[in-house]
């Protein structure tokens, strides 16, 4: 926690309490229902939210802002950009139903009202989304094949709608087919601890 607080000074007293419950729920969540290493549970809030909320920093989201989270697993990013975003509405999907257990008991635990899992494939959404979001799920032509057709043509933010995916290693084939449009920048510009090096956010309009 002291590393988001670090990071994000700003947030309400209704937001850390929402945080600070995100521990004790994953860890008891993570022994019945593996979302996160055994090993990693340690880490939660560098690995795993704080690095969701890389997204927040590349983007503050305005109010009304939908947002799909694309294989969330067990909640992320999509759960951490919730408690930031509280007047943005995120659905979260995957298509393994235990993850959208977990991630539903945690928005219902929580309180979390403008955070929605179910559990679904991405070929099989129909709505219309501002933004796509995903972590590390697949590769970015592969994803966009995928969620091309959900992306809103009628443009609210800062930046064009489209999708925001945190990825890390060697990304110049993968995104070489985009090499015009797409935005990549290193989290380590925002974060400075070690594990973020090679992290980050790519940003495709669509």
């Amino acid at each position: 926690m002291k590393q988001l607080l670090k990071y994000f000074p700003n947030i309400t007293e209704r937001q850390i309490e929402q945080f600070e419950a995100l521990y004790d729920l994953y860890f008891d969540w993570n022994t019945k229902i593996n979302v996160i290493s055994r090993k990693d549970i340690e880490n939660l809030y560098e690995h795993h939210v704080l690095h969701s909320l890389a997204i927040a920093k590349y983007i503050t989201f305005k109010p009304g802002t939908n947002v799909l989270d694309f294989g969330t697993g067990g909640g992320f990013p999509g759960i951490p950009l919730a408690i930031m975003f509280p007047e943005c509405r995120f659905k979260l999907i995957d298509g393994t139903g235990k993850k959208i257990r977990v991630a539903t008991e945690i928005v219902r635990s929580i309180g979390l009202k403008n955070c929605f899992p179910e559990h679904l494939r991405g070929e099989d959404e129909r709505n219309k989304y501002d933004f796509i979001v995903s972590r590390a799920v697949m590769p970015l032509s592969d994803l966009t094949k995928i969620m091309h057709k959900n992306i809103s043509r009628i443009n609210k933010n800062a930046i064009p709608n489209g999708i925001i995916s945190l990825k890390g290693g060697e990304l110049q084939e993968e995104l070489r087919p985009y090499k015009n449009i797409v935005e990549t920048t290193e989290i380590v510009d925002w974060f400075t601890e070690e594990w973020f090096k090679g992290k980050y956010v790519v940003y495709l309009p669509i």
